[in-house]
């Protein structure tokens, strides 16, 4: 019996990689593959039930070579662990792992923290160990917050990376615990390695006997030891584009040209943030997705963003030089609105009851924000 431990693989969804249970029969030769962490883009209602925040994942068996030669082909890093377990405590699991391969028994609602395949394998290893893995790793302090478990894996797409830490809301950012760590294959892996258990006899065995590497990937981006928070990137970018705005304002020399580029640059970015807060507001009101839940980010970046779209291409087309102006006022005092708001959150994260590790947002809007409403205020003075 073997733990397979997968790495990451190209999809989004598979960044944080994967596990299943390998059992293998002696006498009939088959080794059977049981993975948690079966779901399908083909069940009814998939993406509306994804929107909403009710995964169905679901257990199946299959055939280990296949599902091995797969991750094999698909440049994935694949590792075996073969656990030194009784005769008796091997058939628990298995009979365990038949049990939920059942159609009555197999689907269940996924939950990227708290039940999915990983932790699935972890509650079966802790219960042949008769409780002594969460007896060992229950109340032990972890590395890192689950915010930063994630960013150890997504820090080289930057997109996907402010994405998802700008939709994750404070709950992501407390202390946790080993046993919470084990939401990842890897860290399963790295667990179990050197755990030790103590029999019905009264023998002191390693669990994991003998380790396999069936496959190394090539050119995949790393893992990080030690997760990344490029707030300072993101505030650098920031203030290159606020210098450049400052920079042709002050030179500019068509007035009207100008009104018409800064008129589109407050649409994109109403564009870009009103897409990005209406769906934090989306799933922090209305879904089951609970860790985007208590999210300070929606003070500052929500649905209110999208004004600016129409606002903005008024401000940089009409040829009305009154409305020209009052939409040149609503967005100053809106930009005004945004840099207050960013401010604000960032004093109450001195309480730690609202602590939350967004300083990648703030960085990334303060300046530019500010330097808006400079900008919007000189134009409407000058008019």
């Amino acid at each position: 019996m073997k733990i397979a431990v997968i790495g990451p693989g190209d999809e989004l969804y598979f960044w944080w990689g994967h596990i299943g249970l390998v059992v293998e029969d002696d006498v009939s030769g088959l080794t059977r593959f049981f993975d948690w962490g079966v779901f399908s883009f083909d069940n009814e209602n998939f993406f509306l039930n994804f929107a909403f925040g009710r995964l169905l994942y679901s257990c199946m068996v299959s055939s280990a070579e296949w599902n091995l030669n797969l991750y094999k082909r698909t440049n994935r890093d694949i590792t075996l662990y073969t656990l030194d377990l009784p005769l008796d405590k091997k058939m628990e699991i298995i009979r365990f792992a038949e049990n939920n391969v059942l159609p009555e028994n197999r689907d269940y609602y996924y939950h990227h923290f708290r039940d999915n395949c990983a932790t699935r394998i972890v509650e079966i290893l802790d219960m042949a160990l008769d409780g002594q893995l969460r007896a060992e790793f229950g109340d032990a302090p972890g590395r890192y917050t689950l915010r930063q478990h994630v960013r150890r894996h997504t820090w080289f797409n930057p997109f996907f990376d402010w994405l998802l830490n700008f939709l994750m809301g404070q709950d992501i950012d407390v202390p946790i615990t080993v046993w919470d760590e084990m939401f990842l294959p890897s860290e399963i892996a790295t667990r179990i390695s050197g755990f030790h258990y103590t029999d019905s006899a009264g023998n002191v065995r390693s669990l994991v006997s003998g380790l396999e590497t069936l496959n190394t990937s090539v050119g995949r981006p790393a893992v990080l030891d030690v997760p990344r928070n490029p707030w300072p990137e993101a505030l650098l970018v920031s203030l290159l584009l606020s210098q450049l705005l400052v920079f042709f304002f002050l030179l500019h020399g068509e007035r009207r040209v100008f009104e018409i580029a800064i008129g589109i640059v407050q649409g994109l970015l109403g564009l870009f943030f009103g897409i990005s807060g209406s769906v934090l507001f989306f799933m922090t009101l209305f879904t089951d997705h609970d860790y985007t839940y208590h999210n300070i980010n929606i003070l500052f970046v929500n649905p209110l963003f999208l004004a600016a779209i129409p606002l903005g291409l008024i401000f940089a087309f009409t040829a009305d030089e009154n409305r020209r102006f009052l939409c040149g006022r609503i967005l100053k005092f809106f930009w005004v609105y945004v840099f207050v708001g960013a401010f604000i959150t960032i004093v109450i994260k001195l309480l730690p009851a609202f602590y939350q590790q967004n300083q990648v947002t703030q960085a990334l809007l303060m300046p530019v924000s500010l330097t808006l409403a400079f900008i919007m205020q000189r134009l409407g003075r000058s008019k």
